[in-house]
């Protein structure tokens, strides 16, 4: 009997090593099992790629004959180039024209619908549908609505007595009718980042404030306007970004004209690398609105670290 127990003790024991390793992999290999496949996607559509893209960035390749190393003689050329600078320009024109008024407007609109009013489901519903609809089926449908001939707006205009725009086929003009298109579909985010944040804030504090004679106004200048200071600038960065990476809009109204007057920074790239063949050109300018977008987002993140508002 115990020359059986003492032969047991020894398994036993030398069991108990390799079963916490057994569980330690066990739980590893499922981990990796939730989170494997996602990774493989991030790394496959987006760490490589920007590497493979960078290492073009430095070539001149028009993806069929053999790439040919030229350093850094891309990114000198952008700065020489008077269309890339005409593509910086109409971006900076739009961003201005875009962020501030997304801001405002999601802000004015979760105000007021942060009410208690009737069918106010309804209401934010139909705000935040065109935020979901695809960017191109909205350019689509404002290609339509813009037309010079047979489009809704210049109908609206003859009723109204007013003389009838060129809208997207107008040089003065095209760029803020695209700005209004994304306004469109972009003020539903805006308004419920801004709705959520309105919830969030005491109710005891705007309470207190009108019991010290606060008005509507002061209440929301000195209580709301505080408190919703880290979305203001997340949703600044946030639409700034997507102001710098216009193109589904432009693709499908104007297609950078008329003369190039809606042409962007990220339409530029399109045409450079898949109209012209300038893979290693096309890359370089992609690396450059990188990091412009990269030093914006770090200044406003590190802006709003200073000012003591925690938006991140």
């Amino acid at each position: 009997m115990s020359v059986l127990f003492a032969g047991r003790r020894p398994a036993a024991h030398a069991a108990t090593l390799p079963s916490g390793r057994v569980r330690w992999l066990h739980r590893t290999l499922t981990g990796w099992g939730f989170a494997g496949p996602a990774t493989l996607l991030v790394v496959g559509l987006s760490i490589f790629p920007a590497v493979w893209a960078f290492l073009i960035s430095r070539q001149k390749w028009n993806g069929i004959s053999p790439a040919k190393p030229i350093g850094w003689l891309n990114y000198e050329l952008m700065v020489q180039d008077p269309d890339l600078l005409a593509a910086v320009r109409h971006t900076l024109v739009f961003t201005v024209l875009f962020v501030p008024s997304s801001i405002f407007l999601g802000m004015l609109v979760a105000v007021a619908l942060n009410r208690p009013i009737k069918l106010v489901g309804f209401y934010r519903t139909c705000i935040f549908i065109p935020f979901v609809a695809s960017a191109a089926a909205t350019g689509i449908l404002a290609n339509f609505v813009f037309n010079p001939q047979y489009g809704a707006a210049n109908s609206v205009l003859r009723v109204l007595g007013l003389p009838q725009q060129q809208f997207l086929e107008s040089q003065s003009q095209a760029l803020a009718v695209i700005c209004l298109i994304a306004l469109w579909g972009q003020v539903g985010f805006t308004v419920v980042v801004y709705l959520a944040a309105l919830q969030d804030i005491p109710k005891d504090v705007v309470e207190a404030a009108r019991m010290d004679g606060a008005g509507r106004w002061q209440v929301f200048r000195h209580v709301t306007m505080p408190q919703l200071g880290p979305v203001t600038v997340f949703t600044s960065i946030w639409q700034t970004i997507t102001a710098l990476q216009l193109f589904d809009l432009v693709f499908t109204t104007t297609r950078g004209g008329p003369l190039g007057a809606t042409q962007t920074i990220v339409y530029y790239v399109y045409v450079q690398a898949f109209k012209l063949t300038k893979f290693g050109y096309g890359s370089a300018v992609a690396y450059g609105l990188f990091a412009a977008t990269m030093l914006i987002t770090v200044g406003m993140i590190l802006y709003s670290r200073r000012s003591k508002i925690e938006a991140f």
